[in-house]
């Protein structure tokens, strides 16, 4: 049974406004945002599907994925897309000492040139984010999860989680993992379409 919000709650937004929750823009453009990856078998499927729609997204890749394969990173920056830092090894900020998540995060630099970072499970404590911040990061969550990594939801029911409460300016969390496969990938092309046909635009953070 679900029991997460697939809109963030405002009461948490307001908690943590030093976050990136929300893009305000007056386009209609929305964000798609991957997890986890890059797997191969999965995030070139997903790379495919983007380039089908002539649609840019921005992948939180894990580092040790990363250099596992870096063929995948490059194609991802050579199709237009953005790349954010992950952790190395997907930590759970909450069950992690200060020191060692920053470490993590580092480690992943020499596979991912970026500063936008996203802790994995949404989990990072006041302490580590302002680490973070100090370092030139910016700290990307999301207002929409589409629960693509639940394997109780069914596809239908991703899309519907992606598409239904987004508006202009949305992250929306989906993941290029070997988890979330069998979901995302057959509904990420309905979410993409079903967007478009309410008149929103893609962008990249």
């Amino acid at each position: 049974m679900k029991t997460y919000p697939i809109k963030t709650p405002s009461l948490l937004r307001a908690l943590f406004p030093q976050y990136l929750w929300h893009v305000d823009n007056a386009s209609r453009k929305v964000f798609l945002t991957f997890d986890d990856g890059p797997h191969r078998g999965v995030t070139d499927r997903v790379l495919d599907i983007l380039k089908a729609e002539e649609v840019c997204a921005t992948f939180f890749c894990v580092g040790y994925h990363a250099g596992e394969n870096p063929d995948l990173i490059q194609r991802i920056r050579r199709e237009g897309h953005s790349i954010g830092n992950h952790t190395y090894e997907h930590l759970n900020g909450i069950k992690t000492a200060r020191d060692r998540y920053i470490d993590s995060v580092i480690r992943s630099e020499q596979h991912i040139e970026s500063k936008l970072f996203r802790p994995p499970y949404g989990r990072i404590t006041p302490g580590q984010g302002k680490a973070l911040m100090k370092r030139g990061y910016k700290i990307v969550m999301w207002d929409i999860l589409s629960g693509d990594f639940d394997s109780s939801q069914q596809v239908h029911q991703v899309v519907r989680n992606a598409v239904e409460k987004t508006r202009s300016g949305s992250i929306i969390v989906m993941h290029d993992s070997k988890k979330a496969a069998p979901r995302i990938l057959p509904a990420l092309p309905e979410i993409i379409g079903q967007l478009k046909s309410k008149g929103f635009e893609f962008g990249v953070l």
